[in-house]
């Protein structure tokens, strides 16, 4: 898995944090939405600049969402529910003058219209692909990836849903699927959460260590 970023996500204690943050992610990711057990309401520690704190968000309210970048000092913003081209235009200009990402979110399972991600071309930064499931995320299953080689756009992407480290071979060959087609830099980045924990939002340090040394 050369060049590609990994981030963790659903991260909630706050030693926790501290200890995957040794791992030097690119990005870790804290999920303020109430309904999940992952819900982050901590004070956040302190970790490294070089780490893209990101926040997920659920259809929220967009001075919500302000808020919060403010008080946790978030680099990132992951939109998680059914927010519309509109809504992500709007935040975007509200973010112009900082350098807060914006990642949009679509879930998936056996089959995709990419027609639908024409329109947050223009007003997001990355896509992020999960699993679609009961739940909002963190349902620790991997939809059909065969979906993405169909992927129209030049927009650099995020993998998630259900990765872990029995996922690692399949991630390498749709890697040298996009190098083949001269895309490589498409697949940007892998997210990871449920398949490294030992309860909600506590991971497991030694299997994260072992997994990143793969790539």
């Amino acid at each position: 898995m050369k060049n590609l970023k990994l981030k963790i996500c659903g991260m909630k204690h706050p030693e926790n944090i501290s200890e995957v943050a040794k791992l030097q992610p690119d990005y870790m990711g804290f999920i303020f939405y109430e309904k999940t057990p992952r819900y982050f309401e901590a004070k956040m520690p302190e970790i490294s600049s070089a780490i893209k704190k990101t926040g997920v968000f659920v259809d929220e309210d967009i001075n919500i969402i302000l808020e919060r970048i403010k008080e946790h000092d978030l680099n990132a913003i992951q939109l998680h529910g059914a927010e519309s081209a509109a809504f992500c235009a709007e935040l975007k200009t509200l973010l112009i003058e900082t350098e807060v990402e914006i990642i949009k979110v679509f879930s998936i399972k056996e089959d995709f219209d990419f027609g639908n991600l024409k329109e947050y071309e223009a007003v997001v930064d990355f896509f992020l692909f999960d699993t679609k499931g009961k739940n909002k995320g963190g349902n620790g299953i991997t939809f059909n990836w065969e979906v993405l080689k169909d992927y129209p756009s030049k927009k650099p992407f995020f993998l998630s849903g259900g990765i872990g480290p029995e996922e690692v071979d399949a991630i390498y060959e749709l890697q040298a699927f996009f190098k083949e087609k001269g895309k490589e830099n498409l697949l940007y980045a892998i997210d990871v959460n449920s398949k490294f924990e030992e309860e909600a939002g506590f991971k497991n340090i030694e299997k994260l260590k072992e997994f990143k040394k793969r790539f």
